[in-house]
């Protein structure tokens, strides 16, 4: 089962269940799906699927920090249940020492060894740790191992 065939399901257990925040949440993340197939006209894959979700969670985070700056506790608590709801559908992300190990290898490969090349390891780690890591992370390792 795809991924997103898991995440229909998903929306339809939470319409019997009566669970609307859940519905709500899995409707967005579904229209949003929707949206990039047609503006693409393409079907979308997994990895597709995950990147939206990936969008979505960034852009919720956003707004939550926003709301909070603003005093708004109750549009930040919404914006956080939306990303618990998505969360799930996401890969296992690296731990700390994971992520360190995976970007020491990838600066070997890289043959880089100053900070003027951060973005030859960027390029090559956002494509092998898509998923796997925020690309806010992967940046905030990568200048902690080259300094």
């Amino acid at each position: 089962m795809s991924l997103r065939e898991t995440i229909n399901q998903d929306l339809k257990e939470a319409m019997k269940a009566k669970d609307v925040k859940k519905r709500d949440a899995l409707r967005l993340l579904t229209s949003a799906f929707k949206q990039i197939e047609v503006d693409e006209r393409k079907e979308l894959s997994d990895d597709d699927v995950i990147k939206i979700i990936q969008k979505q969670i960034k852009s919720r985070n956003d707004s939550a920090t926003q709301y909070k700056e603003a005093g708004r506790e109750d549009l930040m608590q919404k914006e956080l249940e939306e990303i618990s709801y998505y969360e799930p559908y996401l890969p296992k992300q690296l731990s700390d020492e994971e992520l360190t190990t995976a970007l020491k290898e990838i600066i070997d490969r890289v043959g880089a060894t100053s900070m003027k090349e951060m973005g030859k390891i960027m390029g090559a780690a956002s494509k092998e740790l898509a998923g796997k890591a925020d690309g806010k992370r992967i940046n905030e390792c990568v200048k902690s191992i080259l300094s």
